[in-house]
Parts: C-alpha cells; structure tokens; sequence
C-alpha cells in the first residue's frame, strides 16, 4: 500500500541527510509498509493515536506471521526511527516506543565455508571468456575482502588501487574504508581489467569496476546465479550465498591468528560488537593454545607428565 506522506518524507530526510543506499532505504520501506498495512487492518487511527499497545500487538502479528527475529528486528527499528523523527518534527508529542521493551536478539552464529570449499570454489579451471575471468574476479575479490555483494557490485574503477593492492570501499552510511585484497586477488583483478573488462565494454565507458555485456555494473541477483554456477562447477552441493564468503573471510581470518579490532575495520562494522559474533570459532583454537602453552596441563597427581 502506498506510504502516507509523513513516511515519504522519513525516507527522504534518510537518503538525502542520513546518506544511506537505495537498498536500505527500500527496506526501511518495505517495514514501514508493513506497519502501515497492519494500521488499516486493525482500524487504528492516524500517527497521533498510536500507543505501546498498538505497538505491541504489531510486533506480536509479526511473531505469528513468523517473521524473523531479524527482520522483526529491523521493523521495529524502522518504526522507532520515523518516530523519533515525528518528534523531532513536532508531528507528534509523545513517541510511543520510548520505553517499549526490546526483542531480543539471541545468538545465530554466521554460517561459513570450510576453507577446503572456498579453495575448490576459486580453484575453478579457467574458461576462455572474458565472462569467466570477470567472475572469477569478483568471487576472488569478494572472499579476499569481506565486502559485502552490494559493494561488490557497485565498487567503481577509480576505488581500485592495482599498484598498492587496496579497494576504497563505500559501505552503509556513505561511510568509505580502504581494505586490503591481496596479491593473488590483485594480480587476477588486474588481469580482469586489462583483458576482460575492455572487451566487455567494446571501447564503451562505465565508471563500474564489474560490467556486463551491456556496460552496466551487475546486480545483486546476477552475482548471486554466478555464485550458485560456480559451486555446482565445483561440486559443492549446498546452496551459498556471497555473505557466507563474507562471514567465511572473517572467520578464517580470525582462525589465522588476526586480532578483533582489524577484522572489524575490514569488515566495515560501525560496532566491534557486531564482529564479535565471530568469535565463537576461535574456542577451539584456544583451547589448543591452552593445552600447549599451560604449566599444569598434564599435571596427574602434582607431577607433570
């Protein structure tokens, strides 16, 4: 249903002032879409009658649709945002959601490739088209970086930096960081731009580091076939998807010996606490160290072993 013009404005003020993607602010969309669809249902009166307990029966209509935590998560956040920006406005005196108590949001650990299937998946034999350099590419790139695909797809020629082996990165919020790709990662990029993109191109411009036939950057959905056809190719019989390639760069970089604090300026994380969720691999890393490196390990009977 269409979006009263208050919400329309919410969603303005956020890609104009607040500097966020299209795709996050077709989602605030979608969720603020969500609740208005729920207010026509329930015949709750416009902005200045909502209450904690319209909320609530909201977010409990969510649970037995079944929506995720997650996305009841983001809901809720969408909503507490427009209505802060009400008050902010004046629109309305009270914002209901102050005080409303939060979802919580439990623990769902990342799910990663081993690094025996990323090795097959990017150990491909070449095919001669300059489709297949480009995405054997992207997908080398994508697990050498930990971009997210929305960066992927969208990073432009000029953030590359070949010589050095760095990619300036525009992530959420407009906000940019420079991360590392590696020398294999750089010497195949390098290979792509100067042999395959060209003749993508055919003598066109595009300002896209990743192009199709057409000039244009590819999108989310074609990145995401490609991926699906390259694992088949490399006999993996799951389905992946390119953030299991992100969270799989994370967590084997922290298998490897990298500390927190560098994973999460890599990753692009606002928040250390977001990267922490990686942190449940190491366990068993540590617990080896332990069993190396403590005095008493193998004490029986106040003797060592």
């Amino acid at each position: 249903m269409m979006l009263d013009p208050l919400a329309e404005r919410y969603l303005s003020h956020l890609r104009v002032e607040g500097g966020l993607s299209v795709n996050t602010v077709e989602a605030y969309r979608r969720d603020l879409s969500k609740f208005h669809s729920y207010l026509h249902r329930t015949g709750v009166a416009p902005i200045g009658a909502l209450s904690q307990k319209t909320l609530t029966g909201f977010l409990r209509s969510l649970h037995e649709a079944r929506l995720s935590r997650a996305s009841s998560l983001r809901c809720l956040s969408a909503i507490r945002g427009w209505l802060r920006f009400l008050t902010r406005e004046r629109m309305i005196e009270v914002n209901p959601t102050v005080g409303l108590a939060p979802i919580s949001r439990g623990v769902r650990l990342p799910k990663t490739l081993s690094q025996h299937d990323v090795t097959s998946l990017l150990d491909l034999a070449p095919v001669s088209t300059p489709e297949d350099l480009r995405d054997r590419a992207m997908v080398e790139l994508l697990y050498a970086t930990g971009l997210r695909v929305s960066e992927l797809v969208m990073a432009e020629i000029a953030q590359a930096n070949l010589d050095v082996g760095y990619l300036r990165v525009t992530g959420k919020g407009a906000k940019q960081r420079l991360v590392p790709m590696g020398e294999g990662a750089r010497q195949l990029l390098q290979q792509y731009v100067e042999e395959a993109r060209p003749r993508l191109l055919k003598k066109r411009a595009s300002r896209y580091l990743f192009v199709s036939r057409r000039g244009g950057p590819l999108t989310r959905q074609a990145f995401w076939k490609l991926l699906q056809r390259r694992a088949r190719r490399a006999g993996m019989t799951r389905v992946i998807s390119p953030h299991m390639l992100r969270h799989s760069f994370a967590t084997h970089l922290l298998e490897g010996g990298a500390d927190l604090r560098s994973v999460q300026v890599m990753l692009g994380h606002a928040n250390i606490a977001t990267t922490q969720i990686y942190t449940h691999i190491e366990r068993g890393r540590l617990k080896r160290v332990h069993d190396k490196y403590f005095p008493r390990v193998g004490l029986r009977g106040g003797k060592k072993t």
